[in-house]
């Protein structure tokens, strides 16, 4: 489960068997956790987040997504 980012409470995780999926990432906090598409930015899922917090995650993924989704290349060798 490689950690590609921290901000914040938050850290921004890739699992391992997520390469056959389109490009996303995965938003972790203490018991929360969800899921945004990278291209284009889109919640696919959420369990533990607020809507507010939800909103303030999609803006640090937005903020982030060009380095996101490089990391994506990367790790997955797309």
């Amino acid at each position: 489960m490689p950690t590609v980012r921290r901000d914040g409470p938050y850290s921004f995780i890739f699992f391992s068997t997520n390469g056959v999926e389109p490009p996303h990432i995965h938003v972790v906090r203490d018991r929360g956790i969800c899921k945004f598409w990278l291209n284009p930015v889109a919640l696919a899922k959420s369990r533990g987040f607020a809507k507010h917090e939800l909103n303030e995650i999609r803006r640090r993924v937005i903020q982030h997504q060009h380095e996101l989704l490089e990391a994506w290349n990367a790790y997955f060798g797309t």
